[in-house]
């Protein structure tokens, strides 16, 4: 069963595909974000607010989120938001 957590504006993430949660502010991180778009391979979650955490996915997809980074730890850590009930993992 996929467990979602809230990422902001309605939108949820399956908290099995993160691999990490991090602050956008370093340069590396930025030229990162800014790669991945060129490629195609970010979703911006961010419903055009700046972007204060970006999520790594398996499959070298990069998230943007307009959470701050410790507030989506915390929702994954402290268990699920938004529930597929009863779907099973693809």
């Amino acid at each position: 069963m996929a467990r979602l957590i809230n990422i902001g504006f309605g939108n949820a993430v399956n908290v099995s595909k993160v691999l990490a949660v991090i602050n956008p502010d370093a340069a590396p991180i930025k030229r990162m974000i800014q790669n991945a778009k060129e490629e195609g391979r970010v979703i911006d979650a961010t419903q055009g607010r700046k972007t204060k955490a970006v999520i790594f996915l398996y499959g070298n997809q990069l998230l943007l989120s307009a959470l701050q980074p410790e507030t989506i730890a915390k929702r994954m850590a402290a268990g699920t938001e938004y529930d597929t009930r009863g779907e099973e993992d693809e």
